[in-house]
């Protein structure tokens, strides 16, 4: 196992999510408390292909260790194909499959969500992902099923398959992102297998997260759209502490933003206002700032409000 990732106690990983977890905001939750980062889901094919816009969203932060790279795909020969292109890529210490985006176009060219309809091939990829690795890890993200549940089948195929560990969003993928969360499924999948299980879906709060993890019996809880706006969830997590000062809190909206200016340039001034408008949820004149970033694309300007706003305003009570 990698002395990297050690499961003694339960880990706190941050989990893909297109357009949002890119680089600045792995960073930014790594350097406060996350044990993971992945990296956004990447399509096998267009690794396979070499794809530029694909090898520069690899790219990861110097404080992203260990560091998992997502692919999706359904065919055995280019999903081989990209793993070996991923070898030549330093950095990386694990390859995660992508088994439960539910997104139309992704399942349907057969990736994602769709492998849960043919078990035999999930598997099949996930021992040539294993076998053409030179990574330390091998770990699939599942969902409990297609339209309904075989959650034990699945996760027993993923670990005869080879997987070091897994992570299980608890809804099938007709389910989406609608339905409740069936947390009794992850904790029968953690029953039932040998490696570990990291639980994952709705967990958005310190307090969620905590719960979650003495019900399932997880070894880890893999946080996504709750750690968008409040990435600090994971510094509660690290530290044991609910309450969050407010100066940690501009300190993660500010290192985010100039870390969106490194990586982005100054690109990463639009790219940066739908962060705006979550991290400033609940805050007075929120609104107001909102409308002002909206209208500002120079770098110093538009740090110079955002830097008044979180160092001055407070939560609405």
């Amino acid at each position: 196992m990698l002395e990297k990732l050690s499961f003694d106690k339960p880990i706190y990983v941050l989990a893909p999510l297109a357009g949002f977890t890119d680089l600045p905001f792995r960073s930014v939750v790594k350097k406060f408390g996350a044990d993971l980062t992945v990296s956004e889901m990447l399509s096998s094919n267009a690794l396979a292909h070499g794809s530029s816009k694909t090898l520069h969203m690899i790219e990861k932060s110097p404080n992203e260790d260990p560091y998992s790279v997502q692919i999706a795909g359904a065919n055995v020969d280019i999903v081989k194909k990209a793993v070996e292109i991923l070898n030549t890529q330093e950095g990386i210490d694990i390859i995660d499959l992508n088994c439960g985006c539910p997104v139309p176009k992704v399942v349907g060219h057969g990736s994602g969500s769709s492998l849960l309809l043919n078990l035999p091939l999930m598997g099949e990829i996930i021992k040539t992902i294993k076998d053409t690795s030179n990574k330390s890890l091998t770990s699939v993200k599942i969902r409990l099923g297609f339209e309904k549940k075989n959650h034990i089948d699945i996760a027993k195929m993923v670990e005869d398959s080879g997987a070091d560990f897994l992570a299980v969003h608890g809804r099938t993928r007709a389910g989406r992102f609608k339905a409740a969360v069936d947390y009794d499924a992850i904790k029968e999948i953690k029953e039932a297998l040998s490696i570990p299980v990291i639980a994952n879906g709705d967990i958005d709060s310190y307090e969620k997260a905590k719960w979650v993890l003495e019900h399932t019996g997880a070894d880890g809880v893999m946080i996504g759209r709750g750690a968008v706006g409040a990435p600090w969830i994971f510094h509660q997590l690290k530290t044991g502490s609910v309450d969050i000062e407010q100066e940690i809190k501009h300190e993660i909206v500010m290192e985010h933003f100039d870390k969106m200016i490194e990586f982005y340039g100054p690109r990463g001034v639009p790219m940066f206002r739908k962060h705006i408008h979550t991290y400033s949820k609940g805050y007075r004149g929120a609104s107001v700032l909102r409308n002002d970033v909206n209208r500002i694309d120079d770098v110093s300007e538009f740090r110079g409000v955002i830097d008044h706003f979180f160092k001055n305003s407070g939560m609405v009570s």
